[in-house]
């Protein structure tokens, strides 16, 4: 790709012109030789031109012209364009466009992806965001070059064809002034602009805006695609109005869809990770200070290797433990990358089950507690992470359980931990021309004080607002005051990061949101009931987000079983609303997510076609499976594919910035033994060496001295023997009776006999991708490992129908 050596009719140049301008509305035209793509700012104060060569047939060739023009001189320079090749056809006007997606090449001519339509979405402290709503790929060399290309039609075609599976008017948004790639607090804190936001994983059309940034030195003509969730609704609570915005940001790394994306690559990022933020904005007279609030928090699959094999004779595949890493770097990479980007806490919510008669989750159970209680042995206290296990399906199909409000105990109890983040801005400072929020030098190292500090008290943050008195960042050009900062993060998983999963996200934002107003000063309480309007409004949100990302990575709506059971909703027609769902999942997951798959990758640039290599469809390697007329790839790695640009990951907005490895006191000489296969049970029980903010009591209730079932509450102790590895909260596994360790072993654990290993789970302990063909080996491993531990087979109730059993049906 080359920036280009024609020169255009030169201008004026306005050296008063400000970068932090941008381009917003565009028209696209052309000539046999040229496209030229005319830019212009919301306020039609100046004008700019691109010039894009289509006579390379394979080279992208484009050039900026420097210049800055009126709307008389942009004319005036558009007629002399046109009478210069008059001869060869003259100028035309081929479309309006809102900015590019980026340029993408197959195997012959490469393609310009401009977006033709848009649709308003929200609004951010009045920074617009925008939807697609038509796109369109244009192939830059004119059709006399393009028919002397030599490559296959029909395999380009193919690719074009691929390429459009990934509907752009679904589910991503941009803007132009605000990084929407970042949560409030982040752009709050981080003076990140330009290229390097491109760069970040909430970005996903980094790789074909990749060639147009490196040339151009700027980012004036391309926007920043996000995909996942975003709506905003209009509330009102004591009859004050507030804008509810909820965004999910989906990561751009090892992204995927169900059975072929599953665990942790060896960059440790995870499949299916979705950042969650809840913002609550005060709708406040133009030119008032507005106070505003932000809560984030995380979703991502379980960071081991794992995978499941897609199958059109059973609908819950197998879970296989595909490649042993004996020290859980992987693991470990993973949560010093959340240390990262959101501090210290990390607290890590599993919801999957306990207890199965065949084991599938639990195996998955057992490795991820060995995985923390390994990491955190070499963590100093302060840096360890909370683990929490709380069987949601169980507990679900108990008529005794308000899943809801325990959920909401949990909730507290992170949110205690993490806080929120609250400023007040002065919009008068805030123009729609400014990235995000811009600061000033002398507000940025009182900024970056505030942003750093981990151990303010926040009683005294409170107490800046009851008095109103102004913050460090009072003199920063949009006028933050009073501010509160969020340290640390929730981690929720189950089995897919969809169904139960955001059930428990609906109860953190439920409890967050009560903390959000009271913050703002619209409530004086920070607790909402569940059966407060609130809730419902709520509710509705967080299931129509958890309908679109499990569409994304699932291939049908969420199962929302709770949510209907909470509304009173007919029970018939809930359960004929999962059977169905159900069926669309299994569907789309054996048949359709082979070329959704295919599709993200060629987008992302994790594959890129080159003429006389093997194509996409022509694979078929030993992670290519072909399953029906498709190939589903279960790819554990992205070692298959062009690797995807990993910079370095900036500092975020407040907390621990070390990765794990380095604060780990004597890591070095950490226990290095092989781990078993398979962790049966944790026959020594660990618990939070921190005092919680709130009391165990108080967290789930107060302990019945007498009990004889399972409890379900969260127990600390302050044990330090060999195996307390710190942090356990543990809902499901401690009797208050007063039991053995092992016999709580015994009745947490599904009988793991010979004779439920038959079709039961799979363990590869190969120590690569492509040795992943070592199940029988690992079976066999696995039976000789539960012999020798002698567990006593117990099992659960009976399970409903195949149909109806687990998180795909019932949670």
């Amino acid at each position: 790709m080359n920036s280009g050596t024609g020169q255009l009719p030169r201008n004026r140049v306005n050296p008063e012109q400000p970068s932090s301008c941008f381009l917003q509305k565009f028209k696209l035209y052309e000539t046999r030789s040229n496209f030229y793509l005319i830019g212009r700012d919301k306020c039609r104060t100046f004008w700019r031109v691109l010039k894009i060569n289509r006579l390379d047939p394979s080279e992208l060739n484009i050039l900026e012209d420097p210049a800055t023009y009126s709307d008389n001189e942009c004319y005036d320079l558009l007629k002399r364009i046109d009478e210069g090749n008059k001869s060869m056809g003259g100028l035309k006007l081929i479309t309006n466009c809102y900015g590019i997606v980026g340029f993408v090449k197959f195997l012959g001519p490469y393609y310009m992806i401009i977006i033709t339509k848009r649709r308003k979405i929200g609004t951010i402290c009045g920074h617009t965001i925008y939807a697609i709503s038509k796109s369109e790929m244009i192939p830059v060399p004119n059709p006399a070059v393009r028919s002397k290309l030599a490559n296959s039609k029909n395999d380009e075609n193919r690719y074009k064809k691929l390429l459009c599976t990934l509907d752009l008017t679904k589910d991503f948004f941009f803007s132009y002034s605000y990084n929407i790639m970042f949560s409030l607090q982040k752009n709050i804190c981080d003076r990140r602009t330009g290229s390097s936001l491109y760069e970040t994983m909430f970005v996903w059309n980094e790789y074909l805006t990749h060639g147009i940034r490196y040339y151009l030195k700027n980012t004036l003509w391309t926007v920043a695609l996000v995909y996942g969730f975003f709506k905003q609704v209009n509330l009102s609570v004591s009859g004050r109005d507030f804008k509810l915005t909820l965004i999910a940001r989906r990561s751009r790394h090892f992204a995927g869809t169900r059975y072929l994306k599953r665990g942790v690559n060896e960059k440790g990022k995870v499949a299916n990770d979705v950042e969650t933020e809840q913002l609550v904005i005060e709708d406040a007279p133009e030119g008032h200070p507005v106070r505003i609030s932000s809560v984030v928090q995380h979703r991502g699959s379980i960071p081991l290797f794992w995978s499941q094999e897609t199958s059109r004779l059973n609908i819950k595949p197998d879970i296989i433990l595909s490649r042993k890493d004996h020290n859980y770097e992987a693991t470990r990479l993973h949560f010093e990358n959340l240390v990262q980007r959101y501090g210290d806490p990390i607290i890590i919510l599993n919801l999957i089950k306990t207890n199965e008669k065949k084991p599938r989750e639990t195996i998955l159970r057992a490795e991820f507690s060995h995985a923390i209680r390994f990491i955190n042995r070499s963590l100093p206290k302060e840096s360890c992470l909370r683990f929490l296990h709380w069987d949601l399906h169980k507990h679900a199909r108990s008529k005794a359980t308000n899943v809801l409000a325990h959920l909401g105990k949990v909730a507290t109890y992170a949110l205690g931990l993490t806080g929120i983040f609250y400023c007040q801005v002065n919009p008068i400072f805030r123009p729609e021309g400014l990235s995000g929020f811009e600061k000033n030098d002398e507000a940025d190292d009182c900024l970056s004080h505030s942003c750093s500090s981990k151990d303010e008290d926040a009683d005294s943050r409170e107490a800046e607002i009851s008095n109103g008195s102004d913050g460090d960042g009072a003199s920063m050009n949009c006028n933050i005051t009073s501010m509160l900062f969020q340290k640390g993060v929730l981690r929720t998983n189950c089995i897919d990061c969809l169904d139960r999963t955001n059930v428990a996200q609906y109860s953190y934002g439920l409890v967050a949101l009560g903390h959000q107003l009271h913050a703002l000063g619209f409530i004086e309480s920070p607790d909402i009931d569940l059966d407060n309007p609130l809730a419902e409004d709520l509710m509705r949100v967080y299931e129509s987000m958890g309908d679109i990302l499990a569409l994304q990575y699932g291939g049908s709506p969420a199962h929302n079983k709770i949510f209907s059971e909470t509304r009173g909703q007919w029970k018939a027609a809930t359960q004929s609303q999962e059977f169905f769902r159900t069926i669309q999942r299994f569907y789309s997951n054996t048949y359709v997510d082979g070329v959704k798959q295919d599709a993200i990758n060629v987008f992302l640039g994790y594959f890129q076609p080159q003429p006389g290599k093997p194509q996409l469809w022509e694979l078929n390697s030993d992670q290519h499976y072909n399953v029906g007329r498709s190939f589903i790839k279960r790819s554990l790695s992205e070692g298959h594919i062009v690797s995807e640009s990993d910079s370095p990951m900036a500092s975020t907005d407040v907390g621990h910035n070390q990765p794990l490895s380095e604060i780990a006191q004597g890591s070095n000489r950490a226990i290095s033994e092989s781990a078993p296969a398979i962790s049966t049970c944790e026959s020594e029980i660990s618990y939070s060496r921190f005092t919680p903010s709130m009391p165990c009591k108080q967290l789930f209730g107060v302990l019945q001295e007498h009990e004889c079932h399972l409890s379900d509450h969260i127990i600390y102790d302050e044990h330090d023997d060999d195996c307390n590895l710190s942090n356990f909260l543990d809902a499901d596994w401690l009797s208050t009776s007063g039991n053995s360790c092992e016999e709580e072993c015994g009745r947490s654990m599904t009988s793991l006999s010979s004779e439920n290993l038959v079709n039961g789970p799979k363990i590869e302990t190969s120590t690569s991708a492509s040795e992943s063909g070592s199940t029988r080996k690992g079976k066999e491993q696995y039976e000789s490992e539960v012999s020798r531990d002698n567990v006593t087979p117990t099992y659960s109730e009976s399970f409903m129908d195949w149909v109806a059993n687990g998180e795909l049906l019932f949670l």
